[in-house]
Order: C-alpha cells, then structure tokens, then sequence
C-alpha cells in the first residue's frame, strides 16, 4: 500500500504527543491458513514428454516441466531476474565484456547424490552445443561454438568423444581452472548471454555424466536414469498416458518443497481436461503450455463462480503482419511494399496499418483472453524492452489518415490489386485473425485482400524466403533479453535480405545499432535496443497485431502458482491449503 507523506504527517500529529516518541503500527498480519494433509497437486498436459533432455528440449511444455528437474548457474525468479542458481553468485566480468567467471556452490548434488562440479558444466554445455538442439545457440557466444556446431557425429559415438574431451565436441571457451570454478571466454563481447543461459528447462541445464553416458539418448525417459539437480525427480511413468514426481530428499536449494507429488495426466483434448478441472480431478489447468480453445475460455468466463480462477498473464509471443520490403531475385514475393519504392512504399504500409482496429482483432480472433492486443511495441508486456502501453503509433487506429495516406501512395489502386494474405491454419486465432484484417482492410480502405492458407509446414520455410507479399509473423522469445527479438528478426545477423528473414529488412543503420547494442551489458544497451524499436516503427517494417498470453485456471486452495512471460512458476513454491 502506498501512503503519501501529508497522510503520514497526519497519523503522527494525531497520534502523538509532543517529546513523546511514536510509530505508525504496521496491520497485523493474517495467520496462515492450515495446509491441506494431501499435498498431491494434479493438473493435466497436452501430449506426452516429446523429450526431458535439456540439450534436445524444443516445446515449452516440456521445458516447463524440465524446469522443475534440472538447474542451471543461473535462473530467473518469478518476476524474471536473473539470479544465483547452482553459481553461488553472479559471474565476474572482465572490462572488456570477453571472459565470465563463476564460483560454483559447493553443496549443490544431483537427486542421485552425485556431487556437481566444474566438469558437469562442461560435459553439459559442450554436449549441448554439438547436439545442436532447439536452444542450442544459446550457447553461441562462447568461443569455439561454431567449430562445435559443425560437429556432424550422434549418440554413442559422440559420448566417445566427449568423454576423450576431444577438440571437436569441445567449447575451447570454456574451461575449469579448479572443481567449483568455470571461466567462460566469449567470441565477441554480448550482453545477452547471462539471460540465454538462464533460460529455464533447456539448454544451460546441467546434467550428470555419469547416467547420460549409459543411455546417451533416452536416458530421460525412465525415473530410474532421469537425474537432475532440481527439486523434484520423476517416480513413475506410462508413456502416453502419465507420469508422478515427487519431492528430492535432502534437496541443496533453499525453497523446500510443500507438495508430497506431483501428478500429471496427459489430456490431448482441452474440453475433456478443463472439464475433469471443473468436476475437481485437477488443480490446475493450462501448466506445461496447455492451451484451450476460446469458446472454451469465453464459456468459463461467464460462470461467476470460476470466473475468479481464471488467471490471465502476458506471454513472451507477439504476433504481427509482415511486409515483403526487398526487391530481389531471390525473393520471389515482390509486390508494392518494398523500401526501392520510397516514401509510397512507406506510406502504402503505414495506411494497412493504421486501417486496423487491434482491440477489434484481439476480440474476433481470440475473445480478449488468449491474446491482447498489441499496443507497446514489438516485445510484449512484461518483457524488457516493451515500450508503454499505447507507445507504438502503428498500433494507432486511424482509418481516415490511413485513405489519406492510400490515396496518394495508390491513387488509381494499381499497386493494392490482388493482394494475397497468407498464413497458416494449425494454429486456431490465424484464421479468424486472417478474417478480421481481410474485413477491416476492404471496410477502412476499400481494398480486397484475398486470404490464403497454408500447410505449416510449407508456410514457415517459404515465409522466411520471402514468397509472401503480406503474411502472419509472429516470435517467441526464450530468455528476457531485446537480443533475442532483434538478432532473430531482421538486420544482416538474422540473414537479410537473402535468406531466413521473413520481410528482407536490413539497413545499415539497424545493423551498426545492433551490433553495438549486443555488446554491451543490458543496462547500457537498453537506450539502443528501444532506438532499434523505433527504426523498426519509423521505417514501417511490421503491422502489430496482438501479444499472446498465457491462461490458467487455478483453484482457490492453490497458493504460489502462477505464471511469468516465460514460464510457470515452479513447482517447490507451490502449496495446497486446507479445503
């Protein structure tokens, strides 16, 4: 509660006589309610374990169970900083930003009882980085990950050579100068590696050798052999159908476990799992990314009584429209929005985008629950680097500067004719997003856009080579860091024009700015990052859609569950009370 200081003034001219000291009693806390004697939580997942291996985790599912089983040196708490995890402190860094120096806590052992020192983090990370898994880059920062990266041997053969500690599978970045020290050496200065390898559940996990070396590739998938440092253990398993955790003996961490076990039921069709929610087979419902349609949310939400169980928290996607901006041979696209074509270039997308309506988009494509619309920026709510709500003037929703703007860049409409939105249906808001742009465009603009979708599979892979004029984008970040948006998305690091870069931008501005930005630490680099946003915001390169978010339904008797942009919160601050 905040108290303004003429109130405080107040309460101690009232309470208080002159040469007689006073304070201003705090409110006396409410007593704790009794915890439940069943501490079993139970929540269902959507498809069964895809992997627990943190080298080779890609879905957030599986990485937020992983979350739970596994460490890192560092972590991020429930409102995503970075801090302490296995390292018993932040890293030291050299001036020049080159080389990071951890001390390892000493007391830190997986649930075998196997202690964790140096060589665990090597063997960890340089099996990570010649796996080359979903999260992999990660990693590419330290010196010698190309060389590792290139690295073309798998499983048996490549625990051979990773316990010969063999140059090819070796991060040469990396090394241990005693059993509770690692010196990090990067290629380039990066301010982005801290929060990379804090990343919950993937790749910076540190696992022990001595049980991967046994099963290299499926060793995770038995409670026998999954061994981690967290503060749970897998204790029963039926691939397909479920699997039980329970608490870690004796664990190192300082945030000891409430619940007795954890159960999850894999429950592929959403209805059927909020509705075992509902007859109270589950605690919870939307841990491990399950996700329910919006008619299902939307009918929840009309009941009084479960209405106030519904926890509805920003997630780390955005999705937006992109414009083919390059004119090249290699880009099969074309169309009138490239940058060759100037200021009516400029113009024509601003006027798309301002012809749209977001608060109109994020009701018709997902009910103003599984999304929100996109106001702040390209990186959502939440997230370092989000502008402000209402802060991106494409967000604007204007459709009388937008004819303006269409009538001098198109007067004839030749440039607008026959224009194609593309994007991919597996996804259940595309679609009825797709429907609602294709609406406003011919309602504000006048203008036709035929709506077109596309197999995923086939959509991603030609998106990136930039065969669409106009197409549904959208990024996920992994770590809470700008990098992670603007390396990925547009500039020469991401490979535009010519490769992988869903609209071709690239200008020698953003890259500088980039580069520089990437170098320093976070708290420098932030002025540039948001720059950067602005270039993007200036220059028209995206049309802002909606941010996604992440929806719970939590009993009333659950204590500490919840959600980050990132991630569930876990398991060990989890409690069940008396009901």
């Amino acid at each position: 509660m905040i108290v303004s200081a003429n109130r405080v003034r107040l309460i101690a001219a009232l309470g208080c006589v002159l040469l007689v000291a006073c304070s201003v009693r705090s409110e006396t806390p409410k007593p704790s309610p009794s915890l439940a004697t069943d501490q079993t939580l139970r929540f269902p997942i959507a498809r069964d374990f895809a992997t627990l291996d943190p080298a080779m985790i890609e879905s957030k599912g599986d990485a937020a169970v992983a979350q739970n089983l596994f460490n890192g040196l560092l972590a991020l708490d429930k409102d995503m900083n970075v801090v302490p995890d296995i390292a018993a402190s932040m890293p030291t860094v050299s001036p020049d930003g080159l080389i990071y120096t951890f001390h390892l806590r000493k007391d830190v052992t997986f649930s075998n009882g196997d202690k964790v020192t140096s060589k665990d983090v090597l063997y960890s990370w340089d099996r990570a980085a010649a796996m080359q898994g979903p999260y992999a880059s990660n990693l590419a920062a330290i010196a010698g990950y190309d060389s590792v990266a290139s690295n073309q041997v798998v499983g048996a053969a490549l625990e051979a050579l990773l316990e010969k500690k063999d140059r090819s599978v070796t991060l040469s970045g990396l090394s241990a100068p005693d059993d509770y020290t690692i010196v990090i050496k990067l290629s380039t200065a990066s301010g982005w590696f801290v929060p990379a390898i804090a990343q919950a559940g993937v790749v910076g996990m540190i696992v022990d050798q001595n049980v991967v070396k046994v099963d290299f590739e499926n060793w995770w998938s038995k409670p026998e052999s999954l061994i981690g440092t967290g503060a749970f253990k897998m204790s029963a398993r039926t691939p397909g159908q479920s699997a039980e955790f329970v608490p870690v003996t004796g664990w190192w961490g300082t945030r000891k476990p409430t619940l007795a076990k954890v159960h999850v039921d894999v429950v592929a069709d959403p209805k059927a799992a909020i509705a075992r929610y509902e007859q109270g087979a589950f605690d919870l419902f939307g841990y491990a990314a399950h996700a329910a349609p919006v008619d299902e949310l939307t009918r929840v939400r009309s009941i009084a009584s479960e209405r106030s169980q519904l926890a509805i928290q920003p997630s780390n996607k955005t999705y937006w429209v992109t414009f083919n901006m390059v004119a090249d041979a290699n880009r099969a696209a074309g169309g009138p929005f490239t940058l060759d074509q100037g200021k009516a270039s400029h113009d024509l997308r601003l006027a798309f985008a301002l012809a749209i309506d977001r608060a109109k988009v994020a009701k018709d494509a997902c009910g103003d629950v599984a999304c929100m619309p996109a106001t702040g920026g390209l990186i959502p709510k939440g997230m370092l680097g989000y502008l402000g709500d209402a802060a991106d003037p494409l967000a604007a929703f204007d459709p009388a500067k937008a004819r303006n703007l269409l009538a001098s860049a198109d007067p004839n409409g030749s440039k607008t004719k026959g224009l194609i939105y593309a994007y991919d249906p597996e996804n259940p808001l595309n679609e009825p997003a797709a429907k609602s742009l294709q609406s406003q465009w011919l309602s504000n603009l006048g203008i036709t856009v035929k709506t077109q979708p596309i197999q995923s599979s086939n959509f991603i892979n030609d998106r990136l080579k930039g065969a669409y004029v106009l197409s549904r984008d959208s990024w996920a970040a992994g770590y809470n860091d700008p990098q992670a948006w603007f390396d990925n998305l547009w500039g020469e690091t991401a490979g535009c024009p010519d490769t992988f870069c869903s609209s071709g931008y690239d200008t020698k501005a953003y890259d500088q700015l980039l580069a520089k930005a990437d170098a320093q630490r976070l708290t420098d680099a932030m002025p540039d990052y948001k720059a950067l946003s602005h270039q993007l915001i200036d220059d028209v390169v995206y049309l802002p859609l909606y941010y996604a978010t992440s929806v719970l339904l939590i009993k009333p008797y659950l204590r500490g569950a919840g959600a980050n942009n990132l991630s569930d919160l876990p398991w060990s601050g989890i409690e069940i009370v008396a009901h």
